[in-house]
Order: structure tokens, then sequence, then C-alpha cells
């Protein structure tokens, strides 16, 4: 199967079949949502993020950071 092909397929999942839940935990980024997670749920999630931050090179981490400095900059104020 191509890549197109699986992303098509995967893109139309409905929210109610297990993938779709396990991407609907790995993308949830509502805070109130995040605070109502079961433990399982939030283990889902940050194993996914860990596994993410594994994955990025220095550019992209360099530019993260920067972002997260005007963040506080901005909070700051």
């Amino acid at each position: 199967m191509k890549w197109d092909e699986f992303k098509a397929l995967v893109s139309g999942l409905s929210a109610d079949t297990p993938l779709g839940k396990i991407v609907g935990i790995r993308a949830e980024n509502d805070k109130d949502t995040l605070k109502r997670f079961t433990k399982e749920q939030r283990r889902i999630r940050d194993a996914w993020r860990s596994k993410s931050a594994q994955k990025m090179d220095q550019a992209t981490f360099e530019q993260e950071m920067f972002k997260l400095e005007k963040m506080f900059e901005a909070m700051a104020k």
C-alpha cells in the first residue's frame, strides 16, 4: 500500500475506533481535557510525546527553544 492511500484511509477513521481514540489522545492539547485524562490516557500521550521528542533534530530543538523563550518573555511583560 502506498503512503497516500494509507493516509487517506487513516484520515477517515472515526474517533470511535481504537486507533482513532489513540490518535485523539496523542493529539490532545486542551488543558481542561488533559486534566480529566485517566492514568492510561496520560501514559499513552506521554509515551508518544517522549518518542517524538527523541526524534527532534538539533535545528528544530533550537527553533522550539527560541519560541519557548519568546513565550516566557511575553508572559513576563
